[in-house]
Formats: structure tokens, sequence, C-alpha cells
């Protein structure tokens, strides 16, 4: 029975990790979300200035300035559900935080020892992304 408390703090010590990058990840989609709306609103008006009065459709010069550059991205403010489910994310992984801790006040060294390996797991599992280098 013992075994299987440590095996289960070990994996709620993983699952915190989850929840921080999955927190990282929605935060990554709905970025890019803003900027590929904010490329196609960019794109709209482009075509609708290369418009002429007599109803003629000028041809963009630049059209490859649409892609992203990662420069000329904008701060964004997410909308009320985008901030629920970060709130709500936040909140998960408030609770959990605080389960562990509650855990380590046992003074128990082998949850403890626990607590360490699930973080070290969990680190070397979800947070195995790419680095980088500017």
């Amino acid at each position: 029975m013992f075994a299987g408390s440590c095996i289960g703090v070990i994996l709620l010590v993983m699952s915190l990790e989850f929840l921080r990058q999955a927190s990282k990840e929605y935060d990554r989609y709905i970025g890019r979300q803003a900027q590929l709306k904010q490329q196609q609103q960019q794109t709209a008006d482009r075509v609708a200035e290369s418009h002429s009065d007599n109803g003629s459709v000028k041809i963009p010069a630049l059209v490859a300035s649409t892609a992203p550059t990662g420069s000329n991205v904008q701060g964004f403010r997410p909308n009320v559900f985008q901030q629920i489910i970060r709130a709500l994310l936040h909140m998960v992984q408030f609770a959990v935080a605080y389960f562990i801790m509650l855990l380590a006040m046992y003074y128990n060294g082998y949850v403890i020892i626990c607590i360490i390996i699930g973080a070290f797991l969990g680190a070397f599992v979800f947070s195995w992304e790419p680095i980088s280098l500017l």
C-alpha cells in the first residue's frame, strides 16, 4: 500500500509538470491564433487599399511581407473564454502544488524522495522542447 502511495505521489508531481507545460502550450496556441488573425486583417487591409476608385485591382507588390517575422508581433489580450481557460489551468496547477506541499509536510523521507523523483520525471517528459538561442 505504501508503494502505491509513493507511485501516486510521483504521478501527482508529474501531473503538476504536465499542467505547467499545458499552460505554456495554451498561451502559445492563443498567441498563434492572435498572430494569424492580425495577419489576415493586414492582408484584408492591403487588398482593400489596392482597389482603386474605378474598380480595377492593383496587385500588391510585397505579398511576401505578410509572412510571420516575429519582430512585428503585437501584444494582445485574450478574450473572456480564453482567459477563463487560462485561469482554470492556473487554479488546478495551484491546487496540485498545494497538495504536493502538504505531502512534503509529512516529513516522511520516502515521500519527499518521491516528490523529487516525480519532479525529475515530469521535467524530463514534459519539458523536453526546443531551446531558442537568442
